[in-house]
């Protein structure tokens, strides 16, 4: 399928030669080539950039509310470091940048934010390879340019190209601007929301139960919840607890702060419970009289706060009294276990990295179409019709338009012959055992079986006369997701 995009592209690029669309055609050509783009976005204080720190696993996103929050700002793995200013007259230029330990500074040059449509911060990065990400300024902001330019960069008008082909949505609660933008982040070819490319996050996930130590867990049980709510399955494919700041300091964990939570974790449990009481009373100047022994001073303490959260440092100092010769690296892993993220890179390998090629399609497509709507040359009929064919012939794209229409509520029938649908098809990931609903140990004979059995079963739903006729339509895309397994099986 991404080869038959690109020869499309290229046959677009002739028909519109001599055109300034030529070179916008070459640059949509040579995106096909490049790693996916998922932008992060979410409202203002969601935690957008500490939550990219995280998945990247180094801090270079700025978390303070400086100039450079204020524009949304592409981190692309690279062989150099370097940071370039997109300026909205279309010219570009480099900047001078200083890197320290919070974060990368960017010094803008007397450049107003208003006119820069982006910035391209290049850094070599395992953690980037796979996906270039979108950090973006907060939807709902005071500022009215700054809130529309998330809008302005995943949302374009009908002739543009989108931005991004997925997007990770922060949310603490469901607002309508959450549920105007992500609908408004929607598949032009069929005009309607398309939940297969945008994934819930519940953010600072910590907080929600007060920095206890099940916070966590609470937290879970709200995005199952919310997961299941039908206005948030219509926008989103998933809702993912996270604790974005723990996530992003487990991956930067230094040996000095291990060395600081270990006095709090050495302390009595007792005196150390009344310590981590709250916020207030552990960075407060009174903490030196309730435990003389600490030998943290004020500083410290509320750096150790600002990196971990009361619920990172309560979680840290448990750990550590179970495990007192913990290394820096061992509590990191436990501490990033705890706070989601492995959970979110799972779902986001499952749903968008090993989708990439066909969710880069999906783009392409669907910005050819956009562009022979807008503005149309001859031949561009051919290429419409081109674009139509691989969009219903390709069964990648076949299995994303019927969870979309799942996920949207076009398609009903019992709740569990849904669920197997919207398994079958790819909603919980595209590896067999996930499709499949079986444990990712799963011999490949138990594989076979679960598949053929599927097979059957939906066989004998569409043959029936009483099925639905959506469910009909949706259940010939599962029947070919069988086959296409029990081909793979063979």
């Amino acid at each position: 399928m991404l080869d038959e995009t690109r020869t499309l592209v290229s046959r677009a690029i002739d028909v519109y030669v001599g055109t300034a669309d030529a070179e916008w055609l070459a640059g949509l050509e040579y995106r096909l080539t490049e790693p996916l783009r998922v932008a992060v976005v979410g409202r203002v204080k969601a935690g957008k950039s500490t939550l990219l720190n995280a998945l990247v696993g180094d801090r270079l996103a700025p978390t303070d509310a400086g100039e450079c929050t204020r524009i949304a700002t592409w981190y692309a793995d690279g062989h150099t470091y370097r940071v370039t200013a997109r300026l909205t007259d279309g010219e570009s230029r480099q900047l001078r940048f200083t890197r320290d330990t919070a974060a990368i500074t960017v010094d803008l040059a007397g450049l107003d934010p208003d006119q820069v449509s982006r910035l391209d911060v290049t850094w070599p990065s395992a953690g980037l390879r796979a996906a270039t990400l979108i950090d973006t300024p907060g939807i709902g902001s005071l500022s009215a340019p700054t809130a529309r330019r998330a809008w302005d960069l995943l949302i374009p008008a009908d002739d543009e190209q989108r931005s991004a082909d997925a997007v990770v949505y922060l949310l603490r609660h469901l607002h309508g601007d959450d549920v105007e933008f992500l609908r408004a982040f929607h598949d032009p070819v069929c005009g309607r929301p398309n939940p297969v490319n945008a994934i819930g996050v519940l953010s600072r996930a910590d907080e929600i139960g007060g920095g206890r130590l099940d916070s966590m867990t609470s937290a879970g049980t709200i995005a199952a919840r919310m997961s299941a709510d039908p206005v948030v399955r219509r926008v989103v494919q998933t809702v993912v607890p996270v604790a974005g700041l723990l996530a992003e300091t487990a991956a930067t964990l230094t040996e000095r702060e291990v060395a600081q939570l270990r006095r709090v974790a050495e302390l009595d449990p007792s005196s150390a419970d009344r310590l981590l009481l709250s916020a207030d009373r552990f960075a407060g100047r009174a903490a030196p009289s309730l435990c003389p022994e600490l030998g943290l001073d004020v500083d410290q303490r509320t750096a150790l706060l600002s990196r971990f959260g009361l619920f990172g440092v309560r979680l840290a100092t448990t750990l550590l009294r179970q495990q007192p010769a913990c290394p820096a690296s061992v509590l990191a892993d436990e501490l990033a276990a705890h706070s989601g993220i492995d959970e979110l890179r799972t779902v986001l390998g499952s749903l968008f990295l090993r989708r990439a090629d066909v969710l880069k399609s999906h783009s392409t497509l669907a910005a050819l179409t956009a562009l022979t709507r807008a503005r149309p040359r001859p031949g561009s009929d051919a290429l419409g019709a081109e674009v139509e064919r691989i969009s219903s012939a390709a069964h990648p794209l076949r299995e994303l338009r019927v969870l979309s229409a799942v996920r949207s509520g076009w398609i009903s029938g019992r709740p569990e012959v849904i669920a197997e649908l919207d398994r079958l098809i790819g909603g919980g990931g595209i590896e067999l055992a996930a499709r499949l609903g079986r444990s990712s140990g799963a011999g490949r004979a138990e594989l076979r079986g679960a598949a053929a059995e599927a097979l059957e079963r939906w066989q004998r739903r569409v043959e029936n006369p009483m099925t639905d006729r959506q469910l009909v339509a949706a259940g010939r895309v599962v029947i070919r997701s069988c086959e296409g397994m029990l081909a793979e099986l063979a």
